[in-house]
């Protein structure tokens, strides 16, 4: 019996100390939780301005106007360098991107080639200008930018006709003429505010006619007027720097 006692003693001792001793153990420190993940997101909006670079071709079919009526003078494609410059504001909104854009270049693409109404001439086609004034519609992920754009297109052409034993020239015709484009395009901020890309367009400018003054080649035709129909393909490289504090504050996504 006093075995049981002296047990039931002990274990009561040792329950009543067990409050104690916890309580004179050091409160564990306060260890404040990791800062969230925050991944910067690149901002499109603004305006900005650039140069590009590349290459185009055209596509054109020359039809001349002579007294017998109108005779296919041929098709021919040429090609050659472009350079010029773009300006334009976008606008993002979530991940869609809107914007206007106007661009201009200079351009090379030139071809002369044997006509089919006259083996004696020869009819040389260049184009000199391009401009283009399009709206665009992209998707964002974050620095990487995919886009539609559409809009109106110009080009200058100037268009020859010369004596291929005499080389003079017996007929000439520049004008500028209006029609559609349609390009897409893939542009990539390296930078907060620098981006560069790459775009297709392809230029739908329809028919332009032109008058001659009864020119009579060598072997005897008469030529009253052409008309002339032309497509034109450019791929260019772009560098555009957008202009900072002009847009909406860059935010940041937490995971």
């Amino acid at each position: 019996m006093k075995k049981l006692l002296i047990v039931a003693a002990g274990m009561m001792a040792v329950a009543l100390s067990a409050p104690a001793s916890a309580a004179d153990l050091a409160a564990r420190p306060y260890t404040k939780a990791p800062p969230p993940v925050v991944a910067p997101i690149y901002d499109w909006t603004g305006f900005y301005i650039g140069a590009n670079g590349g290459w185009g071709q055209t596509h054109s079919c020359v039809d001349f106007v002579t007294l017998a009526g109108t005779v296919a003078g041929g098709c021919a494609d040429r090609s050659g360098g472009l350079v010029g410059g773009q300006i334009g504001y976008r606008w993002q909104t979530n991940q869609f991107v809107f914007g206007l854009e106007a661009q201009g270049d200079w351009a090379d693409i030139k071809n002369t080639r044997v006509s089919l109404i006259d083996p004696l001439i020869s009819t040389t086609g260049k184009t000199d200008g391009i401009g283009l004034f399009t709206a665009q519609l992209g998707w964002a992920w974050n620095a990487s930018l995919l886009y539609v754009k559409g809009g109106a297109a110009v080009t200058h052409n100037r268009f020859d006709v010369f004596n291929n034993i005499t080389g003079v020239g017996l007929a000439s015709a520049g004008h500028t003429r209006w029609g559609g484009a349609l390009g897409v395009g893939w542009e990539y901020g390296f930078a907060p505010n620098w981006s560069v890309g790459v775009e297709y367009d392809h230029l739908w400018m329809g028919r332009d006619n032109s008058s001659f003054a009864g020119v009579v080649t060598p072997g005897g035709v008469t030529l009253l007027g052409d008309g002339v129909k032309q497509d034109v393909d450019m791929v260019t490289v772009r560098f555009n720097y957008r202009f900072g504090g002009l847009g909406t504050p860059p935010v940041a996504a937490r995971y």
